[in-house]
């Protein structure tokens, strides 16, 4: 089954770029302090393996708030 070039949903460029890091950033940080809060441990991946980080090895400064951008 094929899409007739009408019917395919069309994709918009983004042009704030900034606002969507700051809030990808602002998103990581909220779940990090959530993991934190509540002792849940979190994943990341460092030198090629996964790697478990305790709750209290999250670093406090990931899980403030940023800034508001202006």
């Amino acid at each position: 089954m094929t899409i007739s070039r009408k019917a395919r949903p069309s994709i918009e460029r983004i042009d704030d770029v900034p606002l969507i890091l700051h809030a990808m950033r602002q998103g990581v940080r909220e779940a990090l302090a959530r993991h934190k809060e509540r002792g849940n441990p979190v994943v990341v991946w460092r030198d090629g393996r996964v790697v478990w980080i305790p709750a209290a090895e999250i670093p406090a400064e990931l899980t403030t708030p940023l800034p508001e951008l202006k």
